[in-house]
């Protein structure tokens, strides 16, 4: 086990760019040093899968992954720890829990990584924190989703896309709407995206609404089983009998709100044009005053695209300069960011990579790869090893 000896380098958030972060720093720091993920859930999220289990059963208890195996092979791997607890604050030297670990509300620390990432609706996350809960949750959606007939997606971006479809694809028979307020869905991407996005859901014959927006009730949308009207911004009320909120992010930045700037002319510590932590190209916080701070991912206002893959090159750039101030020398590495991509789901198999054109290279259309390769449970199973957990009983997939 650990010792108080050990230094502490923590990372905040244990999703998918928090639980590569802590895997890439064991690979860099010395033993002097221990890892301590800090993560509310007790299981690792797959939170890509949730817009499918939210629909399709018998597959929801793979979503969620025990932590136990995270460090399995990596050095030093027995003083490094999984802390259960959700931060309240981060201060410079040190971050306070709302429970105790080894008898402390605190945790001192030499470095810190922030990975908070975003809040979204559901089912897009849980808000449990216990796995069986979240389960129940996605059970109960899934029963709501087999008994309406009619649905309303709310929101145009991937996790509105891709319920459409799979819905659509998994019961033909339903009346699928999607609301976007935007011009076109996934309004972040080149318009060939859009193009190829509307051409799907023409094929299985979803109805978009652009330009408008669902206005929302207080205390939310009945969802009851029977048929009731919903409200439309520029346009007429639409009936359903099931509302999917899947409308932006929001991002999880109130853990800094207590840290204060070096000086009267410094930035903020957190940008006000959109929420997120700034930070230098090497990934600390833009305020020298917390160079042993780091932010990664979508928490981090690096102007990329808030997804899995850059956050992952943002991971590795943090563990070798963490290392590289632990031997005394200056963090060098430095995260570029590159055109916008993403692999998107369009039904059960049909699914493509799209990326956005690399401008700075001369390009001036996207590249795309349509595929029809997909799997039902989005090969779910594979993460179970990514994280170290070895299954050798499918009644495992439930721990």
């Amino acid at each position: 086990m650990a010792t108080n000896l050990l230094r502490n380098v923590i990372v905040i958030g244990g999703s998918f760019v928090g639980r590569t972060t802590a895997q890439e720093l064991a690979k860099f720091i010395p033993p002097t040093h221990r890892i301590l993920l800090i993560e509310c859930h007790s299981h690792f999220h797959h939170l890509f899968t949730f817009p499918r289990f939210a629909i399709v059963g018998g597959q929801e208890h793979k979503a969620f992954v025990p932590y136990s195996g995270i460090f399995s092979g990596l050095p030093n791997s027995a003083s490094h720890d999984i802390v259960q607890a959700r931060v309240l604050s981060v201060q410079s030297q040190h971050i306070e829990l709302d429970r105790e670990w080894q008898g402390s509300l605190q945790i001192q620390f030499d470095f810190a990584v922030l990975a908070t990432g975003t809040r979204l609706s559901k089912p897009a996350a849980m808000e449990y924190d216990d796995k069986p809960s979240s389960v129940d949750y996605l059970q109960k959606h899934q029963a709501n989703i087999k008994h309406s007939q009619s649905i309303l997606i709310a929101g145009g971006g991937a996790v509105g896309v891709q319920m459409a479809t799979d819905l659509k694809e998994y019961y033909p028979d339903k009346d699928v709407t999607v609301v976007q307020s935007r011009s076109r869905v996934m309004p972040n991407f080149h318009p060939e995206l859009h193009e190829l996005i509307q051409r799907r859901f023409n094929e299985l014959g979803i109805k978009l609404i652009t330009g408008s927006r669902v206005t929302i009730p207080e205390g939310g949308f009945p969802n009851n089983g029977t048929p009731f009207e919903v409200k439309i911004t520029n346009g007429p009320t639409e009936s359903a009998e099931f509302v999917i909120l899947a409308t932006g992010q929001s991002p999880n930045n109130q853990l800094v709100s207590g840290l204060k700037p070096s000086g009267i002319s410094s930035p903020s510590i957190i940008n006000p044009d959109n929420g997120f932590i700034r930070v230098r190209p090497t990934m600390q916080f833009l305020d020298e005053k917390y160079s042993n701070l780091f932010a990664v991912g979508d928490i981090a206002d690096t102007g990329a695209q808030k997804a899995a893959r850059p956050g992952s090159v943002q991971a590795t750039v943090v563990a070798k300069n963490i290392q590289a101030l632990i031997e005394g020398r200056k963090p060098e590495d430095t995260f570029v960011k590159g055109p916008g991509a993403i692999h998107l789901t369009l039904g059960m198999k049909h699914n493509l990579i799209f990326r956005d054109p690399n401008t700075a290279e001369g390009q001036t259309e996207p590249w795309i790869n349509e595929k029809q390769d997909g799997q039902e449970d989005m090969n779910v199973e594979a993460m179970w090893q990514r994280l170290g957990i070895a299954v050798e009983n499918p009644r495992q997939y439930h721990l």
